[in-house]
């Protein structure tokens, strides 16, 4: 029985206008959701990767007919622009082909080879069989994608999969939902919506978790998934360093972290929240991105991509933002551009920050707001130091003119991914991990077949090769004779020099 009630009310922190209303899906309505998917799980497996692939690249036709309307609902319920919020369904699209294109060969059985001579009378498998029901909790900031980022995947690999997106953002998920219902695909892809109430309920519930939100909601996901014994992967906060050294480019590493930096208003998991400057190109560079902040229009949107930033997604994560200005302000710090709310909506004026050490909340927690604060270094060897000062450890960006020097310095760099010269390029690049280092997170999402095969168990199969004995040489009744053969041949395939001999060789040597 569905106990669902429709009372959570969906606005545009833009202007504060209702958008939408959800269902508040209760624990007894999630457990009949999961238990649902469950029954239709084993078919959905059974017919094999190319089949759901083909529902996959269906799904995807359907996103490319509907992606006008999916950027409005989009836009509707996150105060986005009109920029930054239509790169959502093409990155989706292009997310659908890739593991649908790969799935099969990521997915297909391995032959281990025996490490012995021994090993040899049997032949060695490796399958990979789904997790039965996958939960995906996902956040505010990007709601169209951060649902498919994980779905696709865990979907192709046989798994039923329910996704809980934030209370904040439903609707897109919703039209997700919706939009797998309406291609006809099997009923192994649904949406519940609620608040946290809700996606306790799909912790307890699944078979894997998959989240992506906060650190302090991540432990405690990790705590009740180990107290079940369930497996899971957790994206979690960020407080990503910008390295500029002395012989960059520097009006485009200032255009590069105004990017990084201030993309949906600051709201990504992999938002540049620090910026370090070689001394001798430090005043140039905060000239530069002075200016180029300065140019840059915020506003309410609607198709006409008329503005640049937009507004951010909650009153709440507005006012953490402004917290962490005044805080610096407070401890020395001085705004060169921004550094306070508009008064209208949620937005916040992008904010350069200079002045700034790690006393500072805006070097130590989490902004996720559209705040660049920089910080003059006196060589590489002190950014990377200042860098690595961090609990977080998601990602990084090093802009220099030597990309053998930026190679270097990114491996230097406790995080879990790195850019040279660029910004997000990790995000668009699937063949390779997304995922943090330190309170930044536990496993990855992509990584060519690791991305996938997360979303499996690994199943160790052994068959014998050749005309089967009566008995095993090991098995009962015990012998002597028996034992000693297996022993002695074991010990010559494996020690090494004299050692290989028998005892009584040994002791004539």
């Amino acid at each position: 029985m569905d106990t669902a009630t429709a009372d959570i009310d969906v606005h545009n922190p833009a202007d504060g206008r209702p958008v939408g209303r959800v269902a508040d899906h209760s624990a007894v309505s999630v457990a009949d959701t999961i238990r649902d998917l469950r029954v239709h799980q084993p078919e959905w497996e059974s017919i094999g990767v190319r089949a759901r692939a083909e529902w996959i690249m269906r799904f995807q036709d359907w996103l490319v007919d509907n992606t006008a309307r999916l950027t409005d609902i989009v836009q509707s319920e996150t105060g986005k622009t009109r920029f930054d919020a239509e790169i959502e369904v093409p990155a989706a699209i292009d997310l659908a082909k890739y593991w649908a294109r790969n799935a099969e060969a990521f997915l297909v059985d391995e032959k281990a080879t025996p490490h012995s001579p021994i090993g040899r009378t049997k032949r060695l498998v490796k399958t990979f069989r789904p997790h039965p029901v996958v939960g995906i909790i996902t956040p505010w900031n990007l709601p169209i994608m951060n649902p498919c980022f994980d779905a696709f995947a865990a979907l192709l690999a046989g798994a039923a999969v329910v996704v809980k997106p934030s209370e904040v953002t439903p609707l897109s998920a919703v039209e997700l939902g919706r939009g797998w219902a309406e291609i006809g695909a099997p009923p192994v892809f649904t949406v519940v919506t609620g608040r946290g109430a809700t996606g306790r309920a799909v912790v307890e519930a699944v078979d894997y978790v998959q989240f992506t939100g906060s650190t302090r909601t991540g432990r405690a996901i990790a705590v009740a998934c180990g107290e079940r014994l369930v497996p899971y992967s957790l994206e979690l906060g960020g407080k990503d360093p910008a390295i500029v050294l002395a012989d960059a480019d520097i009006d485009r590493a200032a255009a590069g972290i105004v990017y990084g930096g201030l993309f949906n208003s600051g709201q990504a998991c992999i938002s540049v929240e620090r910026v370090y400057v070689e001394a001798p190109v430090y005043d140039s560079f905060v000239s530069s991105l002075v200016a180029q902040v300065n140019e840059l229009r915020q506003g309410q949107d609607g198709r006409d991509f008329a503005f640049d930033i937009g507004a951010m997604a909650t009153s709440a994560q507005r006012d953490i933002v402004q917290r962490h200005v005044e805080d610096a302000c407070a401890k020395g710090a001085r705004i060169l551009v921004g550094g306070k709310p508009t008064g209208t909506g949620t937005f916040f004026e992008p904010t350069v920050l200079v002045d700034v050490d790690h006393s500072m909340a805006c070097l130590t927690e989490e902004t996720f707001g559209p705040v660049l604060p920089v910080i003059k270094v006196a060589d590489e060897a002190e950014a990377i130091r200042m860098a690595n000062d961090s609990t977080y450890g998601l990602s990084a960006t090093v802009w220099t003119g030597d990309r053998s020097r930026g190679e270097r310095v990114a491996r230097s760099l406790e995080v879990g991914a790195v850019n040279v010269n660029d910004a997000y390029a990790n995000i668009v690049n699937f063949a390779l991990p997304m995922g943090g280092w330190k309170d930044s997170g536990i496993g990855a999402r992509w990584g060519g077949a690791s991305g996938i095969r997360k979303y499996c168990r690994q199943q160790a199969i052994t068959i014998p090769r050749g005309p089967a004995l009566s008995r095993e040489p090991l098995w009962y009744p015990a012998s002597r004779i028996r034992s000693r053969v297996v022993t002695t041949l074991m010990r010559a395939v494996d020690a090494r020099g004299w050692r290989k001999l028998p005892n009584a060789l040994r002791r004539n040597r």
